[in-house]
């Protein structure tokens, strides 16, 4: 389902993303000997070689077909598998790390978004959630190539009107939302602030108490601002009655599952089809929040199923963590789950072509002659385990390695 907010967001990753990262851009690289996976539907080249200049991808293919350039460094990629850049769809840059970031030492700012997401592959990330005032700063510094990690998009939130949920400090000041006119103010105050989406909180949990579910009039104003703005909105439902919010207002992914509910309904997954909803399972994520290990397996378990029917209906799978709510930065357990669910090529593809697909980036996903130089080099074969795809030896971002297995 083609939308006009995608073309926007193609206009600002090369805009932001090529031009930015033109000053990231080291010598020319040569990535001989390994197993390139172009996409994850076409045949991998095996022991092939690319080569990257200027933050571009200027050849690939067999030895016989590509010439190594004099200039260029070469990375012995013999026994390792080549992907493009992954995407995460889902994390949250609201750890003390990242306070203060405009004047935070780089190399200190650099170290934790290894750990956290460069170590992971991760060349772009959606960033759902977190302070403005050290996100735009620290988003500046990664684009100028003084911090290194991946290209950062990052929403406003919008809450329903006392719906606070347990898990956010009780003294964050939220901005909720309680009329249309109120939650479009919220959408459009985020979205001066340069900002390129929004997320609904749908349902908001509360412990004890009830969820707090948005009125659907209240997601429709803020869908409909942003949507004006040609920028995309996220959401987080909690049960069904958040999940049809989400259908009512248009919303145009969820970032999560509704792993307490029995499950989506026939009629929401032919809405989720026709209208190209995406889904973010996240679904590592209940072993984190959840101390009692049978009811975490269980929530898992229920991920699982949801995420199988929707991929079933013909539904676009994204690849998020939670990452920066959750501490859990090794991907390899959320790959593992989602394995439960979706072939290796169908993961790869959450990581790759999807979101790319979905966001109209379309010089990425792909390793392929004149697409962005963001690539991932594999300590395993994906096709064979998909915990391989957590497996990094180098993480490269326009043409310049931002991450080094030691």
């Amino acid at each position: 389902m083609f939308r006009i907010w995608g073309v926007v967001l193609f206009g600002l990753v090369t805009v932001l993303g090529n031009g930015s990262c033109r000053a990231q851009v080291e010598q020319t690289l040569a990535l001989v000997g390994g197993t390139v996976y172009v996409s994850p539907t076409a045949a991998p080249l095996r022991d092939a070689i690319v080569v990257v200049s200027g933050g571009t991808i200027a050849a690939v293919g067999n030895r016989n077909d590509v010439r190594v350039p004099q200039d260029a460094r070469i990375i012995d990629c013999s026994g390792r598998s080549l992907t493009a850049g992954f995407w995460n769809s889902h994390v949250h840059f609201t750890e003390a790390a990242w306070r203060g970031a405009a004047s935070s030492p780089a190399d200190a700012l650099t170290k934790h978004m290894q750990d956290m997401l460069t170590k992971w592959g991760f060349t772009t990330v959606w960033d759902l959630g977190s302070n403005p005032s050290d996100l735009l700063p620290l988003r500046r510094r990664v684009d100028a190539a003084d911090v290194l990690g991946p290209r950062i998009f990052s929403t406003g939130s919008v809450f329903p009107k006392g719906g606070h949920p347990v898990y956010l400090p009780p003294e964050w000041q939220l901005p909720e939302a309680e009329t249309a006119d109120e939650a479009t103010g919220i959408a459009l105050n985020f979205l001066g602030r340069g900002l390129d989406g929004m997320k609904l909180f749908t349902g908001s949990y509360m412990g004890e108490r009830p969820v707090v579910n948005m009125d659907p009039t209240v997601a429709k104003a803020a869908v409909e601002a942003t949507h004006a703005q040609g920028k995309p909105v996220f959401a987080h439902p909690q049960n069904r009655t958040g999940v049809d919010v989400v259908i009512a207002a248009n919303v145009d992914v969820l970032a999560h599952t509704i792993p307490s509910e029995p499950g989506y309904t026939p009629d929401q997954l032919a809405q989720f089809k026709a209208k190209g909803t995406a889904l973010i399972p996240t679904l590592a994520l209940w072993t984190t929040v959840v101390r009692d290990q049978a009811i975490a397996d269980y929530l898992v378990q229920s991920g699982v199923t949801q995420l199988k029917a929707f991929a079933a209906g013909g539904g676009t799978v994204l690849f998020g963590t939670d990452v920066g709510f959750t501490k859990l930065y090794d991907t390899s357990l959320e790959l593992e789950f989602m394995g439960r669910a979706l072939s290796p090529t169908e993961v790869l593809a959450s990581l790759t072509t999807n979101p790319a697909a979905y966001f109209k980036a379309l010089r990425k996903g792909r390793i392929e002659q004149g697409f962005d130089a963001d690539i991932v080099v594999l300590d395993g074969d994906p096709a064979t385990e998909v915990r391989n795809l957590s497996k990094v030896a180098y993480t490269i971002r326009a043409g310049k390695v931002i991450y080094q297995k030691p």
